[in-house]
């Protein structure tokens, strides 16, 4: 039995190796920089470039647009919309479109971040290989988020991308508020840490796996049978303290504290890591989570004791999710609004009172994260309705994702190269940057008017699918609240539009006073040209956004069936 029990994951590992190529892409990376150091020659070789080489690596061996359908053997590249649901490494991870789409973002937002600390002060020799390192593992972990198919993996993943974030907040040794800030943020990710293990542990317990799918199955056989009022208290305790995990990676309100101050404390270019790649996972977490607990797809089909000890045989998951599982999905959903609605107007008006830059683009990335909150609940409405509906508004999300990284990390590059010319970070020191710096000015003020959302910029576009999948999930489900959640989306966008604009009247209307900070340089050829690179898919995606639209759709929509 034990030869037997190594020959099967033997097999199944060497079989799930190519659903795996990102990752060890990554930890190849790693393992090569790492190595480098101990030769001479590598001090004249910057990291950033065997970083940009291992990313370019592993981009390749994704193949967005013909993934790799490791379901077949020997493994066959298919176009994105062929590539079926499959569990790799004995089911704790799986792979399919919707992982692909999000690595594919996150891979491409590595390449431009690295470029971006290329052509900015703040992370060069001597410490450039320990900060290229730790962006490379907490990618590592992120990319594990992605694709987490069973609850150990949950919470291994978000360790492994919140640790080396919190020595990248501290990279300065001496700057005694970075120090401050990665104290702070290394407490409180251990404490909703040990939050988030103890849910797991519970609803584990309760459901005898935690395999995601086989955890669905199993409580909706309890659910059939009738559930207690204790196992009602324990089911709602562990999946609150679960969402407490996720919550601290997407900085949602009530988890958020960390958040300003990390930003503040840290360099503008690991706000904008922190901004843009730890969100796109924990949404894509959050989705793969609320669909995985909530519905059986992916679980396996067997017998499945319904009632009094009779047994029924199912034939197809839709006979069980509406009648078992439609209460835990109503509560998900309620949770995730109330949190969505929360989150975005707290962040909103918190932003109001920000003289810090960095402190008024983390309160927007506090409040962002609550939109793109909003088309979960949107999603799970939809699902045991109509699920190629449900797939398509993971889609919109997947689309909202795609312009949040050229438009945020676009902001934050903007702050980082102000940060080299002019040694502040303070809002009143941008007065007049117009006369001084126009490439700055037209590039920043675009990327804060495409955060709030006005068309004809990109940012309209992700946020409008968003609230159209609201819509879509009310019209097929009727839920009132999904129409309070879009009221409230409008009526966000609306006052965010005040604090963004005071950023851009501070650069454009008022005068520079004697204390303003100077400009000590003028910008490189190169960075702003990298500034342009990002504006310009901002300004024009409106008229193309249909392929990236098209091709992310195709890539989702087996997500639920």
């Amino acid at each position: 039995m034990f030869v037997t029990l190594v020959n099967h994951l033997t097999s199944d590992t060497f079989a799930s190796l190519p659903g795996f190529g990102v990752e060890l892409a990554l930890c190849v990376t790693i393992v090569v920089i790492l190595l480098a150091r101990m030769f001479a020659f590598s001090e004249r070789i910057d990291s950033n470039w065997f970083a940009l080489a291992g990313t370019l690596v592993a981009l390749a061996v994704l193949s967005p647009l013909a993934p790799w359908d490791i379901s077949q053997s020997p493994a066959r590249m298919v176009p994105i919309g062929e590539l079926p649901r499959v569990e790799i490494f004995t089911g704790m991870l799986v792979y399919d479109g919707f992982s692909v789409v999000i690595k594919t973002l996150l891979l491409v937002f590595l390449l431009l971040f690295f470029l971006l600390v290329k052509l900015t002060q703040a992370h060069r020799k001597p410490d450039s290989p320990d900060f290229t390192t730790l962006v490379l593992g907490s990618t590592l972990g992120m990319c594990l988020m992605v694709s987490a198919n069973h609850m150990l993996m949950v919470f291994l993943a978000i360790e492994m991308a919140s640790v080396p974030s919190y020595a990248m907040v501290a990279m300065h040794r001496h700057d005694r508020k970075g120090s401050e800030a990665a104290l702070k943020y290394a407490v409180y990710g251990a404490g909703t840490a040990g939050v988030m293990l103890y849910g797991i542990s519970l609803l584990s317990g309760m459901l005898n796996s935690a395999h995601m799918p086989t955890m669905a199955l199993h409580l909706a056989q309890v659910a059939a049978a009738g559930i207690s009022p204790a196992e009602s208290v324990i089911l709602v305790m562990a999946m609150l303290m679960i969402l407490v995990g996720v919550a601290f990676k997407l900085s949602a309100v009530p988890f958020h504290q960390w958040c300003p101050d990390v930003f503040e404390g840290a360099t503008a270019e690991v706000g904008a890591f922190l901004s843009v790649a730890s969100k796109a996972a924990a949404l894509a977490l959050l989705v793969r989570m609320a669909i995985g607990l909530t519905c059986l797809e992916g679980a396996p089909l067997e017998l499945v004791e319904w009632r009094e000890g009779s047994e029924l045989a199912i034939s197809s998951h839709s006979e069980l999710i509406s009648p078992a599982l439609s209460s835990t999905q109503n509560f998900v959903a309620w949770v995730i609004a109330a949190m969505a609605a929360v989150t975005c107007t707290f962040g909103n008006l918190a932003a109001f009172a920000q003289t810090n830059i960095k402190r008024l683009l983390a309160y927007s990335t506090i409040a962002h994260a609550g939109y793109m909150m909003m088309a979960v609940p949107a999603v799970l409405t939809l699902v045991s309705i109509d699920p190629v509906a449900a797939s398509q508004c993971v889609g919109y999300l997947g689309l909202y994702i795609a312009v949040y990284l050229l438009m945020n990390l676009g902001a934050f590059a903007v702050v980082a190269m102000v940060r080299d010319v002019t040694g502040s970070e303070e809002i009143r020191d941008y007065a007049g940057l117009i006369h001084r710096s126009k490439s700055f000015t037209i590039c920043l003020t675009v990327m804060l008017v495409s955060l709030v959302g006005l068309p004809p910029l990109a940012g309209f576009i992700g946020k409008f699918a968003v609230f159209a999948g609201l819509a879509r999930g009310y019209l097929a489900g009727g839920e009132t609240y999904l129409v309070a959640l879009l009221v409230i989306g409008c009526v966000n966008t609306a006052i965010s539009l005040f604090y963004y604009l005071r950023i851009v009247k501070a650069m454009t209307i008022d005068s520079v006073e004697g204390d303003t900070a100077p400009m000590r340089s003028s910008p490189s050829i190169l960075q702003t040209g990298y500034l342009w690179c990002l504006t310009i898919p901002v300004l024009v995606l409106i008229v193309g956004w249909d392929a990236l639209n098209v091709w992310i759709q195709q890539a989702v929509r087996g997500l639920v069936s």
